[in-house]
């Protein structure tokens, strides 16, 4: 997406000349789009609504997604008018290309009109016109129901095209064809921690029949193991597979998580980090993987952060109907710099991830877990919206939900009445993900804090999975 097309860029190299006067750029302040700010001797502009979280290591020079270097400041050695971002006299770039309405058969697109003399739009899909209109919006018929279609616009006039807007992705409704399974149900389990119960027992006694396993770690190098110790075959692990599988269920393997040697660090490369994924797929013929990114040293390692998102695009080629899930955390009001840039990076690499959930705990003692919670998948709606170009609709279907039950580490109390409200929530808006931390601790301990194998509040044995058991999407 082209923020600062020509005309508006001609027009910065009057306010560059002023610019070592604008504020200074400093973390923890706010910044809205448009905003100008100096930082190390050169101009930038702010090309997203943000804040500059403290202490995060990253500066404008460092993040070109948020900050457009204008070019040094009066006296700082460098030019002070940025090169132009496309030919004279051609307009700017379209922006904030979105989905505005979807049938069985065709797709209602709006866009941001562009800057300088424009004739018409053209609406693409790869290389192929879709539509040629005059107005900022069109529709696009034809289509198949279920089929899924991805579309930039570009605008045009006598001297030439303008760059492409942001790409948007949707499907069409009412195909016959489901979307990738995977269980929409799907609490975690895990088989090396917590007294872990026999899945069976869990399944009759609650109606859930899909669990999402903890974790597969690194067993040396790039080779996947269960918690960096256990086989693939012959394990606990396994056992428990084949058991919940035999009561009508399946799994979704979980790759990460807080602690532990993990994968994404140790496989140099994407490709590296696919074939471990698809080891693990391979293994047990899966439906879904979950990668639950975390910490140091995935979530906030830009390296190894990009390194995750591009495997997951080539695990997604090699295996479409596979279910592609990847689970972080949030602040209240939503995901921060780190999950935006997951998501960003996701939706400009076409990488395919199916759903996006957060971990709605943590926040501090005292909150209203299911004000917080909602609070919080309001706050990823509008990332992936603005990240995409999905309506409301859309995104909650790509969305997902992963709780604590009873005290969290920090010893919030979701009770079992409001994971009744958030699953409720989930239910009424179709999220596609409803999972919680953990099936070991859905037992009652009144005062028992926070342990492995107990929620610590008064509940009934599996009380938060038969409420989980209950969700379908």
């Amino acid at each position: 997406m082209v923020l600062v097309p020509t005309l508006q860029a001609q027009a910065a190299s009057t306010a560059i000349q002023a610019a070592c006067t604008a504020p200074t750029w400093a973390e923890g302040n706010t910044y809205t789009a448009g905003t100008q700010v100096t930082y190390q001797g050169h101009t930038y502009q702010a090309l997203q609504t943000h804040t500059a979280y403290p202490g995060a290591g990253w500066t404008p020079s460092t993040t070109p997604a948020l900050w457009k270097d204008l070019g040094a400041c009066t006296g700082g050695g460098g030019p002070t008018t940025p090169p132009p971002t496309t030919p004279s006299g051609v307009p700017s770039a379209p922006s904030n290309l979105r989905v505005t309405a979807t049938t069985n058969t065709s797709f209602t697109l709006a866009w941001n009109a562009s800057s300088g003399t424009v004739t018409g739009y053209r609406v693409y899909e790869g290389s192929t016109v879709r539509a040629t209109v005059t107005a900022t919006s069109a529709t696009v018929s034809g289509l198949a129901a279920g089929s899924t279609h991805t579309y930039t616009v570009k605008a045009y006039n006598a001297q030439g095209e303008s760059g492409a807007s942001n790409s948007v992705t949707a499907t069409t409704t009412g195909g016959t064809n489901p979307p990738p399974s995977g269980g929409a149900a799907a609490p975690y389990l895990y088989m090396g921690w917590g007294d872990p119960p026999n899945p069976q027992t869990v399944q009759s006694a609650t109606g859930i029949r899909w669990f999402t396993m903890a974790f597969m770690l690194s067993g040396g190098g790039c080779t996947p193991a269960w918690d960096g110790s256990r086989p693939l075959s012959g394990s606990a692990d396994a056992t428990a597979i084949s058991q919940i599988r035999a009561g009508g269920g399946d799994v979704v393997p979980s790759f990460g998580g807080w602690q532990g040697n993990k994968l994404g660090p140790n496989c140099s490369t994407p490709q590296a980090l696919a074939g471990a994924y698809q080891t693990v797929i391979n293994a047990y013929g899966l439906k879904a993987i979950d990668i639950d990114i975390e910490n140091t040293d995935e979530f906030e390692n830009d390296t190894v952060r990009n390194r995750i998102v591009d495997a997951l695009k080539i695990v997604k080629q090699n295996n479409p109907s596979v279910k592609v899930i990847v689970t972080f955390g949030t602040a209240t009001t939503g995901p921060g710099y780190y999950a935006q840039q997951l998501v960003s990076r996701a939706a400009s690499t076409g990488a395919g991830i199916d759903v996006f959930t957060i971990m709605p705990f943590d926040f501090g003692g005292g909150a209203n877990m299911y004000q917080s919670t909602v609070s919080a998948a309001e706050g990823l709606k509008t990332m992936l919206k603005s990240s995409f170009g999905w309506d409301d609709a859309t995104a909650y279907r790509h969305m997902g939900i992963s709780g604590m039950n009873g005290l969290s580490d920090q010893q919030e109390n979701t009770s079992p009445a409001q994971w009744q409200q958030i699953r409720d929530y989930a239910q009424n808006n179709h999220l596609a993900r409803l999972a919680f931390w953990s099936v070991n601790r859905d037992r009652p301990c009144p005062g028992g804090g926070v342990v492995s194998n107990c929620s610590g509040i008064s509940q009934n044995n599996w009380q938060f999975t038969q409420i989980t058991a209950t969700f379908t999407g």
